[in-house]
């Protein structure tokens, strides 16, 4: 079966690199209108040019900090401006904040909620009207595992996401008599930017491959998973093929969480 997103306008948070851009580029090969956004500029354009090459819809990007909210007020504006609607929201935008609860002062723990629930919750909020309005709308919240199965030294993330797991059950819940369909995509162990920092900060002298390749065994299937298999999922969830798919949390991470 082959995903079509044609006809389809998408706005994507944190799509500049890793996973957001590999889901970026999963819908503009489906033939959507792609609008990315993020911090900055440069990574940005570089996006841009990476997408346009196979895209058969039109590539948008817009900077912005979505933990301001003006910032996501004006960049919901550029997209509906130049596409006219958002069809389908991918809230992708944060990074792993993780450490001993003892550590972690109420600054990075309002930085992280504004990062990553209250980006999504207020970006949600704009795009809702009109998805109800048209009565079909497609909501993804990346989220990770940790916010099914959480462990110690996790937090602030494990707890953020956990919120952002309730939020997309009550959206589900409130978007289906709508056809507004929510779920969230919880990652686990996917190459990305944060595998090349962890490479990096970790041990820069040693091969990266080989890096990956220590990581993929704490994971069942044997290896990390590709940013491309992520982005085929939240294309699958962004499409009508997902038509009956609402509420749900999948595990895109080989088989690693305890929790299903």
């Amino acid at each position: 079966m082959k995903l079509s997103a044609e006809g389809r306008s998408v706005l994507i948070t944190g799509g500049s690199q890793g996973l957001g851009l590999a889901t970026a580029r999963a819908f503009a090969q489906a033939g959507a209108d792609v609008a990315i956004v993020a911090r900055r500029a440069e990574p940005l354009e570089a996006a841009r040019a990476d997408l346009a090459s196979s895209a058969s819809g039109k590539i948008l990007t817009v900077v912005c900090d979505v933990a301001v909210a003006t910032d996501v007020e004006r960049a919901f504006n550029e997209v509906t401006a130049a596409f006219g609607r958002v069809d389908v929201l991918v809230n992708n935008a944060g990074k792993s904040q993780a450490s001993q609860f003892e550590g972690i002062s109420d600054d990075i723990w309002q930085a992280d909620l504004d990062l990553k629930l209250f980006a999504a919750i207020r970006m949600t909020r704009l795009a809702w009207p009109g998805m109800k309005a048209r009565r079909w709308g497609r909501v993804i919240n990346v989220l990770n595992t940790y916010a099914k199965a959480p462990s110690a030294g996790t937090a602030p993330t494990s707890v953020t996401r956990a919120a952002g797991l309730a939020l997309t059950k009550v959206l589900s819940a409130e978007g289906a008599p709508h056809n507004i369909l929510v779920n969230a995509l919880l990652v686990g162990l996917i190459e990305s930017e944060q595998t090349h920092r962890r490479h990096q900060s970790s041990d820069p002298s040693s091969d990266f491959e080989s890096f990956k390749s220590q990581m993929g065994q704490r994971v069942p299937m044997g290896r990390i998973g590709r940013a491309e298999e992520f982005g085929n999922t939240a294309l699958f969830l962004g499409s009508e093929a997902s038509s009956y798919v609402t509420g749900t949390a999948i595990n895109v991470d080989g088989g690693s969480c305890p929790v299903v």
